[in-house]
């Protein structure tokens, strides 16, 4: 009966919806957006940081400025 992936994300989404309203669902995904974009920040900036003690003198790469 839930056998792939979309059955559970059905479910999910209905859960959602009766625990925390259908008022704060746009929050919910809003907030969950910004913290996976920090998060690969993150860890983009670790991997520059590991690349460039690996590969020497070589200075890391400069990100964008805000």
């Amino acid at each position: 009966m839930f056998d792939s992936l979309d059955d559970w994300l059905i479910i999910a989404v209905v859960a959602g919806i009766l625990f925390y309203g259908s008022s704060k669902i746009p929050q919910l995904a809003h907030s969950l957006g910004r913290s996976v974009g920090e998060f690969k920040k993150g860890r983009l900036e670790v991997e520059r940081e590991i690349k460039a003690e690996q590969g020497g003198s070589n200075p890391p790469a400069a990100g964008p400025s805000h």
